[in-house]
């Protein structure tokens, strides 16, 4: 059931809720509050879909916050999105105008889910300093999207930024890359590592934070090199070539094409593993699953002095 509010209020959007859950919802399975900010220009369509496909895994209770112009009139008009099928069983799409755009902590205070951990997702766009945001003061974990906010130096954002809880989907993007990169490692244990190189494109940060994380766990330099393939390899699994010299010989985790990518370890035969892109609804669906400090990611950002350009 979809109800529309024009010109309302957060009460008025509140009492919405209370009386959609005793005909329509399943709120007492909501396990957390999930905080969404976009921004009039995004493709809300997409952020939603990735929204229900999230929190099939995660039910939720999700405000999206859409900012409009601020210099319009103040206003706020909502959608309230009750349904026990699919995806979250509650969803609130807020499009805010005017002064409000300056107090979105104010709009989504009296709808927060009480006795609940809060999320908040940037699909987008995200503050330099996401704990310090409006949005980001309320959240145990504050999840940024680097692959669509490339403004700037993303990574020296990111890691100037950082305070614990904080997360970025370019590294749930690589989970499947660094188990494999884990497990080929695990084959030949005991080996002094001595250096590792990583190819990837140039503008992808899934690549330099894959590489700060191979420093980190190796203690080694990284050094980093730009990607020649073509843009369908590269838009899939971004990390081309992985070189790591160990004193047995030298493992190599490499992109034979957009959906496979080969194992070379010293005395083994060749393996070969699937693999493709990660959409933005499987990267928030993995960062819900704990709420937790993500301390793997903290040591990847402060990896990034390790790297070294090729």
């Amino acid at each position: 059931m979809n109800i529309t509010l024009t010109d309302t209020s957060t009460s008025e959007i509140a009492s919405s809720l209370v009386n959609g859950q005793e005909l329509f919802s399943l709120a007492t399975g909501r396990v957390l509050t999930l905080l969404v900010e976009a921004s009039a220009d995004d493709d809300l369509d997409s952020i939603l879909l990735s929204v229900r496909e999230a929190t099939r895994e995660h039910p939720a209770r999700v405000l999206v916050i859409v900012r409009g112009d601020a210099d319009a009139p103040t206003s706020l008009d909502a959608e309230v999105v009750l349904t026990a099928e699919e995806g979250a069983s509650e969803m609130v799409v807020m499009h805010l105008r005017g002064d409000l755009v300056h107090h979105l902590d104010s709009v989504v205070t009296p709808l927060l889910l009480p006795d609940t951990p809060i999320v908040a997702w940037w699909p987008t766009a995200a503050p330099k300093v996401p704990a310090r945001s409006q949005l980001g003061v309320f959240a145990q974990r504050r999840i940024t999207n680097a692959r669509r906010d490339l403004s700037g130096n993303t990574l020296l954002r990111l890691s100037s930024g950082y305070t614990p809880g904080d997360s970025d989907m370019m590294w749930s993007r690589i989970t499947l890359w660094r188990g494999i990169v884990a497990s080929a490692l695990d084959r030949n244990p005991g080996a002094t590592i001595l250096s590792a190189r990583i190819t990837g494109p140039v503008d992808n940060p899934a690549v330099d934070i894959a590489a700060g994380w191979l420093a980190s766990c190796l203690d080694v330099d990284v050094v980093r090199l730009p990607a020649e393939e073509p843009c369908a390899i590269i838009q899939n699994v971004p990390i081309t070539e992985l070189s790591i010299t160990r004193s047995d010989g030298i493992i190599a985790v490499t992109v034979v094409d957009e959906r496979s990518v080969r194992i070379s370890s010293p005395g083994l035969p060749d393996s070969y593993v699937a693999m493709t892109a990660r959409t933005d609804a499987e990267c928030l669906a993995e960062e819900l699953r704990h709420l937790d400090p993500d301390t793997a990611y903290a040591r990847a950002l402060a990896g990034l002095v390790h790297i070294t350009a090729g």
